[in-house]
């Protein structure tokens, strides 16, 4: 079964979140990448609360059905904020599942928080310093369409060009949630413009704040990277694995940045596989504070 509600954040955002699997445990909170939404999590989240754990997945703030900050200043603070405050709604510490974006929010937090906010951290294809040129990619591709498309074939046969690694193309069923028709009736991705300025701009002037971060995670860790990815290298995981020394490190064949989405039956397999290792008791409830009466 799942269940979409809207989750208010300090700011008085509203956060579009889907859940699957409610009485399942232990909870899996996953966090998607820059212009994503959290249908990039439909197949793994589905396989996941089939193997019994809850699953809780939600568009960040500008993506999606999610809120658009109205004066279009988008900060990574507000990000990480949003994240912490849904991780701690959850009815025990989750476990983080975080796609580039997601994952190196997840690290922020799981750094600088005391505690941190998840139980155990899984980065999937990022890490605190990343291939420029790999994000540049990702970036120009978000760029290249401001005008939008005339229809989904039109739309199809961009995503098509730009995951090149798939096969077949997207059908007008699997676009409608990621397209929005303005007034003109041309077709825009969910995500606000405001996004390109806003945090991609200050992105790399946060990677000493996420390699310190990085430094002082002590919560299990599994990164899992794409043999095939332009954003993360052997460079980047390596330089990881010194700054987190008990991180677990896996490379899944064949796959992209776009990890999830290419290799789904491995990707769930690998974090169930660590999940199930690492925490064999399964969850662990937050415990009841007593609250004064006054």
């Amino acid at each position: 079964m799942v269940s979409t509600d809207r989750f208010c954040v300090a700011d008085g955002l509203d956060l579009a979140v889907e859940t699957r699997n409610a009485g399942g445990a232990p909870t899996l909170l996953f966090a998607h990448g820059f212009g994503q939404t959290r249908g990039a999590w439909n197949g793994a989240a589905g396989a996941l609360a089939a193997r019994g754990y809850r699953c809780v997945s939600f568009d960040s703030r500008g993506h999606g059905e999610s809120d658009r900050v109205a004066d279009g200043d988008y900060h990574m603070d507000q990000f990480a904020g949003d994240l912490r405050a849904l991780a701690l709604a959850q009815p025990e510490p989750p476990v983080l599942i975080g796609a580039s974006m997601g994952g190196l929010l997840g690290l922020l937090l799981a750094g600088e928080a005391a505690p941190a906010p998840f139980r155990a951290l899984v980065l999937v294809d990022i890490t605190p310093r990343w291939e420029t040129a790999g994000v540049e990619r990702i970036l120009a591709f978000m760029q290249a369409h401001p005008d939008g498309f005339a229809d989904y074939a039109e739309a199809a046969e961009q995503v098509a060009a730009y995951l090149s690694q798939r096969h077949g193309r997207k059908s007008e069923e699997q676009l409608r949630p990621l397209l929005r028709q303005g007034a003109d009736g041309r077709l825009r991705w969910h995500w606000d413009p405001a996004l390109l300025a806003g945090v991609v701009s200050e992105s790399e002037r946060h990677q000493p704040r996420l390699l310190a971060a990085a430094g002082r995670v002590d919560v299990p860790v599994l990164l899992l990277s794409g043999a095939r990815s332009d954003v993360v290298s052997r460079d980047t995981v390596a330089e990881f694995l010194k700054l987190v020394p008990h991180a677990r490190h896996v490379e899944v064949a064949g796959a992209t940045h776009m990890l999830a989405g290419d290799a789904n039956d491995a990707f769930t397999r690998e974090i169930a596989a660590f999940i199930q290792d690492v925490f064999p008791d399964g969850p662990v409830r937050r415990p009841v504070i007593p609250q004064e009466v006054h």
